[in-house]
């Protein structure tokens, strides 16, 4: 399967991005909202495509030379088990070589499978 990665823009991916966040359903509406889109234009966002459609999406936020952290990271259903999401995940460690990279995740099972180690936990303020 042929996968181009390449760094997300607004005007050329945003229709194709909220298109796969609706085909997820329920648990991504917040993602549907006018300020996500703000919020992928100041992230670290890398998009992925077959056949010219998107199939999945990493964003990221960079703490100016400390770490990396990811925090959304979708692959859309069709074309999961296509090492896709791998790819995208390398692709945030190729741009920060010398950058710890974190996930946020809720999808543990995943990231274990991938080789990567939990450290630490994540608190929601309230």
């Amino acid at each position: 399967m042929d996968i181009v990665l390449r760094k997300y823009t607004s005007s050329r991916d945003y229709d194709a991005l909220r298109t796969l966040i609706k085909s997820e359903g329920e648990e991504w509406k917040t993602y549907l909202l006018p300020k996500y889109r703000l919020a992928l234009e100041h992230s670290i966002t890398y998009v992925a495509y077959t056949h010219n459609q998107l199939c999945g999406y990493i964003r990221a936020l960079d703490d100016t030379g400390f770490y990396v952290w990811v925090v959304d990271l979708l692959v859309t259903k069709r074309y999961r088990g296509n090492a896709i999401g791998k790819k995208l995940l390398e692709s945030i460690r190729t741009a920060f070589p010398d950058q710890e990279v974190f996930v946020m995740s809720d999808a543990d099972s995943y990231y274990t499978t991938l080789g990567y180690h939990r450290e630490g936990s994540l608190f929601k303020v309230i």
